[in-house]
């Protein structure tokens, strides 16, 4: 069950929450850390999944977490296998209206796919922190309006 976050002309209930996942094989997390960070300078609370997680166990997290948005970052090349399987997961647990993000080396061809998959946004390298920052924010707006 989903809290509202920033009514409109509201205070904000809570802080806005968002799973910070690393799916699969991938090591590298230096790129999440910070994203993480920069979520959490601007008022958001992050959880960090770890490495190595299984689609299933992202997808887990985000509903035992309440999440608002869950953000994916994926250097491994195998962003077309692994998220449009935790998006599969989300909807088998009931969450499929939750917004998923993912950040990585994803060419352009593969971030259309994945935006057809449903994937919210696709950020690539050298994104601007504010704009992920507030892309974040206004998707977890839009889901707590329920659009």
């Amino acid at each position: 069950m989903s809290v509202p976050v920033h009514p409109a002309g509201a205070a904000p209930a809570r802080p806005i929450r968002v799973l910070a996942a690393k799916v699969g094989l991938d090591g590298h997390d230096r790129g999440i850390k910070v994203i993480a960070r920069a979520l959490r300078d601007a008022g958001m609370e992050v959880i960090y999944s770890g490495l190595f997680r299984l689609p299933e166990e992202v997808a887990g997290m985000a509903v035992d977490e309440d999440v608002d948005v869950v953000a994916i970052s994926i250097l491994s090349g195998a962003h077309n296998t692994l998220v449009p399987d935790v998006l599969d997961h989300l909807r088998r647990l009931g969450a499929g209206d939750l917004p998923v993000v993912v950040g990585g080396t994803i060419p352009s061809e593969d971030a259309e796919h994945l935006r057809r998959q449903g994937v919210r946004q696709v950020f690539g390298p050298g994104t601007d922190l504010s704009t992920i920052v507030d892309s974040i924010r206004e998707l977890a707006r839009a889901r707590a309006a329920g659009a």
